[in-house]
């Protein structure tokens, strides 16, 4: 055997042992936490159909206000549906004519990923009528005048928005409107049973129990998932033959890593973080499991922009038992940066559900009865009771002696928001409530 040969000899016997070998606790923590980022979705399709009273091509049209699930965009009316396509069918948006109202028909596949955006925006030339959403190889008769819009996957999540503003019952009536509907039977499988675990109780080993069905079940859009899915074989092996090893990685460095994550989430400023990429993940597998862990059904970057905070500008985490102002300049307003609207709501630091209140009051936003400073400037409160010097309809309420998390929305936003310069201004503390 010449040298050359014994050189690939032994290439190949390093290859048979990287991939024969037992993986690292680090490995196991990644294999865990990109596996978590579909069952988290998987967990809401499941959900969805048990407890929320969906149907496959149904859309439900949800009342304004509603607030029983995490991160609530109380700014919108809301309707949601699962669509469900396969070779022989293909799934109908009817959309009214808007004008005047920030709206989208956004849609999302089984990993959280956002892939259509039904708007003015994406469709200037035609932005309502008739869509239909269809498998790529689908071969369907569709109604005339329907524009066809090819999805990745046979099953997706659809969130309908229509911006509320000045004029409620309008957008009410406009949400009505939109119709769902599917041309042809899909065929459409159940899902794969996993337990449905809260959110401060996540599974354990027993994730990788059903990894590769779950796997499987959609593919994950987005090129360069090679390696983390090797990690992910190699812990459903190790998880098999050492349960209590695989066990012991997600506790001791899966779950820190997790909760550790979210101070690293994308760029920080002014005591405010906003993710790096939301809504249209790429190869960034670890910011789409947090986003869908913390706020799911997130849009994409060039609809909305958000920030979220758990602190003041010191660092220091927010109390809902003091109280903490940010105030705008005349010349930096946040109506300024964005084409549609803003909102600000407070939400608990666990489920990140909206936290009641004696005012029912969830949000500030451009609807809000605002009072403005002399100079033009715009202060927002927050705190368990009414700061004595703050106009009322500039006061959010908070819930005293916890923590809890605020939610920037800027829907259009300006350039220099999408582009990262731009930051609401820091919270800042005031004293007891």
């Amino acid at each position: 055997m010449n040298h050359v040969d014994q050189e690939n000899v032994m290439q190949q016997d390093r290859s048979l042992d990287a991939s024969t070998s037992t993986p690292s606790d680090a490995d196991i923590a990644d294999a865990y936490l990109y596996l978590l980022g579909r069952l988290l979705v998987l967990r809401q399709e499941h959900l969805d159909f048990r407890d929320n009273g969906f149907q496959w091509n149904t859309v439900i049209h949800h009342e304004p206000g509603g607030v029983a699930w995490a991160n609530p965009n109380l700014d919108v009316a809301y309707s949601e549906a699962w669509i469900g396509v396969d070779e022989e069918s293909c799934t109908i948006v009817e959309v009214p004519e808007i004008t005047g109202f920030y709206y989208t028909i956004q849609v999302l596949n089984g990993w959280g990923e956002t892939t259509a955006n039904i708007n003015e925006r994406n469709y200037p030339g035609r932005p309502f009528g008739k869509f239909a959403f269809c498998l790529k190889e689908a071969k369907v008769d569709l109604p005339p005048d329907t524009q066809r819009i090819n999805l990745p996957s046979r099953k997706s999540r659809s969130l309908m928005r229509v911006e509320l503003g000045s004029n409620p019952a309008l957008a009410v009536v406009l949400q009505r409107q939109i119709r769902l509907y599917s041309i042809g039977k899909a065929a459409i499988a159940r899902p794969v049973n996993i337990p449905l675990f809260a959110n401060n109780a996540l599974p354990g080993a027993e994730a990788f129990d059903t990894a590769r069905a779950v796997l499987d079940s959609e593919a994950d859009i987005n090129p360069g998932m090679d390696g983390i899915r090797q990690k992910v074989d190699k812990a459903i092996e190790l998880n098999a033959s050492d349960r209590a090893r695989v066990q012991k990685a997600i506790e001791a460095v899966a779950w820190p890593k997790f909760k550790a994550s979210f101070t690293k989430l994308g760029t920080n400023k002014n005591g405010w973080n906003r993710p790096s990429t939301i809504g249209k993940y790429g190869d960034d597998w670890m910011t789409r499991t947090l986003i869908n862990y913390a706020g799911i059904w997130a849009n994409s970057n060039d609809e909305a922009v958000y920030f979220k905070t758990d602190s003041d500008r010191q660092g220091v985490k927010l109390d809902g038992g003091l109280v903490y102002a940010m105030t705008f300049p005349k010349d930096n307003l946040p109506g300024s940066h964005v084409d549609y609207f803003w909102s600000v709501i407070a939400v608990d630091s666990d489920d990140f559900r909206v936290i009641p209140n004696s005012r029912n009051r969830f949000l500030l936003n451009k609807e809000s009865s605002l009072e403005y400073g002399e100079d033009g400037s715009l202060t927002l409160y927050f705190g368990a009771d009414k700061p004595s010097s703050a106009p009322d309809g500039n006061w959010l309420p908070t819930p005293r002696g916890k923590n809890y998390n605020l939610t920037w929305r800027s829907y259009g936003p300006d350039e220099v928001t999408v582009s990262g310069v731009w930051f609401p201004p820091p919270l800042v503390e005031l004293g007891d409530s």
